[in-house]
């Protein structure tokens, strides 16, 4: 789902990472509202101040998100639900999940919490305004609280469409598995439910586009096209995952994985192994034994001339333990490293030896498989 993520901060147990993309986000808000809202707002401000107004508001934003998320994790974490931490990205932020939520009741309660939240942050940046203009504050503040207010009014609005995955989806669905008990037929109908959410959004944009709101209507194709296909992967992970359970790593590996051996030459690694199987990472054995494994990474770190002059074992590291996984794990443990990681390959180790290589590929033709037989999620 994500791309590359920079750890910010912990807060309450709880890493805060923002993926590159927020970093786009954030410009993009900043000059927006330093250029275009403020100014309608309020104008004949210095353009000094409606940038600081700018960035107090994307700050506000980042904030407000943090604390959205954080209080869907402070609800999982009282329900025993693993959360690996809070990403921002482009469309807003994630509490990231290793599960499923265990009950009907819990997942009711995690998916309000953030709608919750965002009106409760909503009704203090209100308070802070009012509160402001009895005490004589600056116009240019007063109206960066009233932003503030009106955006997590907007956030609490949004996730509570019922359109899974967003909280108001989530809502839904939990409604349907309290109903029916049964999880799969629930995300099922949530999913259809915002997958059509998504199509609605993408036909405002066009008309937006139509209409010559150019801004608005690309930003609703973007917002709709996501809706539509978090919709369809969130209901693919969950019949991954169900299918998945109980089943050992050793039934989906294969057991002759590509590996190098540390003698080779740097030269010899990128033209015989990284160019022809085009992976960025290969396990480097001696015998049997896992010595570790070798980046392209660390191989951009020699000059190309130097290539033929240096062998693998120099550039050999420890193998991550995000990157192993032992061959009687079960295979959901497996896809949850990968989800968490982002790795979509994972060696297979027992006892310091090299067994195999697990890719989610592979588990995924399983379940195509499994779906086209038992006919499974109909």
């Amino acid at each position: 789902m994500f791309g590359k993520r920079i750890p910010v901060f912990k807060l309450l147990g709880f890493e805060v990472k923002i993926e590159l993309s927020w970093l786009i986000l954030a410009t993009l808000m900043i000059w927006s509202l330093a250029s275009n809202v403020f100014p309608s707002n309020i104008p004949d401000l210095s353009p000094g101040t409606y940038l600081w107004m700018g960035v107090v508001g994307a700050l506000g934003l980042f904030a407000s998100i943090v604390f959205h998320e954080l209080c869907h994790s402070l609800v999982a974490r009282k329900y025993g639900l693993p959360i690996t931490g809070i990403t921002l990205f482009i469309f807003g932020g994630v509490a990231e999940m290793e599960d499923e939520p265990p009950s009907a009741r819990s997942e009711f309660l995690m998916a309000l919490a953030g709608p919750a939240s965002s009106a409760l942050l909503s009704l203090a940046f209100y308070g802070m305004r009012a509160w402001g203009h009895e005490g004589g504050w600056p116009e240019a503040a007063r109206s960066v609280f009233g932003y503030l207010a009106s955006l997590n009014a907007s956030l609490a609005g949004f996730n509570l469409l019922p359109a899974f995955p967003l909280d108001g989806g989530r809502v839904l669905r939990s409604m349907l598995w309290g109903w029916k008990k049964d999880l799969w037929w629930a995300t099922r109908i949530a999913s259809r439910i915002g997958s059509r959410f998504g199509m609605l959004i993408i036909g405002l944009g066009a008309l937006s586009l139509f209409l010559g709101n150019f801004v608005n209507g690309l930003w609703l194709l973007v917002i709709g096209t996501f809706l539509q296909n978090a919709s369809r992967v969130s209901y693919q992970r969950l019949l991954l995952r169900e299918a998945l359970q109980g089943e050992q790593v050793q039934r989906f590996m294969k057991p002759d994985p590509v590996t190098v051996s540390p003698s080779i030459s740097v030269r010899e690694l990128v033209e015989g192994y990284v160019y022809k199987h085009h992976f960025k990472m290969f396990p480097v054995v001696e015998s049997t034994t896992l010595v570790g494994c070798v980046s392209t990474r660390a191989v951009k770190e020699i000059p190309q001339a130097e290539w033929s002059r240096h062998t693998v074992g120099e550039l050999v590291r420890e193998c991550s333990i995000q990157n192993t996984i032992s061959p009687t794990a079960d295979a959901v443990e497996a896809l949850s490293t990968m989800n968490r990681t982002g790795n979509s390959r994972l060696m297979v180790v027992e006892d310091g030896r090299l067994v195999g290589v697990i890719t989610l590929k592979d588990m995924l033709r399983f379940l195509s498989l499994k779906m086209d037989l038992e006919r499974v999620g109909e």
